[in-house]
């Protein structure tokens, strides 16, 4: 038995995607999926960027797409998610944009954080301190002459602050801040369990996201040694592709499954109108 649930993909409508919903819904049948949640980047609430997520006036098509998908695919199982960055200074306006539409469930993220100091740049933003995309390829040189202690306990103060917030439900790709293969020199083993600790108390499911394997850093988000963390809190997963591209629908899904049994997990979640609707056994 394999994994059937996908609640990780996107569309062209993020700005860093390819293909339409009807194109990821194909290669779900091929794959044999049972169940796939699209999960299309929710809008910044502080300001504009198509090359990362939808504009504020494409949240309307985007349900409604997935909405005609649904009706003219009853042999497929399809949910409406999204994806939510979490921006620690602006939790109620994020929440109020996601309250706004009946998603089945809401992915939390992590892709951006102040700059650690010895990167920062003199350069304000809406008359704020940059934000620096730490996994965009584009800006990936700021790695160089970076603190990765400091950017490893700043991403995992970030993950905390976003499962304490009661914003999501599912906190997507957990350790993304490997993702170019930068590895910490301390021992973060107390603060990730500090994190599982977290993530248990405010009842936030993680999921097992297979996207790192074709990423530089070639390892499944999270790690073996991290998901036994999580697993230790007995912390709830799913599985997403994070496909950005139909045919990464369900991949790799068989190593991401192999991880969860390592780790001491039988079951994972299935979600509907942002509640646990069951468990299904691995």
């Amino acid at each position: 038995m394999t994994v059937l649930h996908d609640y990780h993909m996107h569309t062209k409508r993020c700005g860093h995607a390819t293909g339409e919903v009807a194109e990821y819904i194909e290669v779900a049948k091929r794959k044999g999926l049972e169940e796939i949640g699209f999960s299309d980047h929710l809008p910044f609430v502080t300001h504009r960027d198509s090359q990362y997520t939808m504009d504020l006036n494409e949240l309307p098509s985007y349900q409604k797409d997935i909405e005609e998908a649904k009706a003219q695919n009853k042999d497929l199982s399809i949910k409406i998610g999204i994806e939510a960055d979490y921006m620690e200074d602006h939790t109620e306006k994020i929440k109020a944009l996601i309250e706004s539409y009946p998603y089945d469930f809401v992915i939390g993220s992590i892709h951006f954080m102040k700059q650690p100091y010895d990167v920062r740049e003199k350069a304000k933003l809406a008359g704020e301190e940059r934000m620096w995309a730490f996994d965009d390829p584009r800006e990936k040189e700021k790695w160089e002459n970076a603190n990765v202690d400091a950017i490893y306990e700043n991403y995992y103060r970030l993950l905390q602050g976003a499962a304490l917030s009661g914003v999501y439900d599912i906190m997507g790709h957990i350790d993304l801040v490997k993702k170019f293969g930068h590895r910490p020199n301390a021992d973060f083993t107390d603060l990730v369990k500090e994190t599982g600790k977290i993530l248990k108390e405010s009842q936030t499911v993680i999921e097992i996201n297979t996207s790192g394997l074709r990423k530089p850093v070639h390892e499944i988000y999270p790690s073996l040694e991290v998901l036994k963390v999580y697993a230790s809190f007995d912390v709830p997963i799913v599985f997403g592709s994070d496909a950005h591209a139909p045919e990464d629908v369900g991949a790799d899904f068989n190593l991401a499954r192999d991880l969860a049994l390592a780790c001491g997990y039988t079951e994972y979640l299935v979600f509907e109108k942002r509640k646990v609707k069951k468990k299904v056994k691995l």
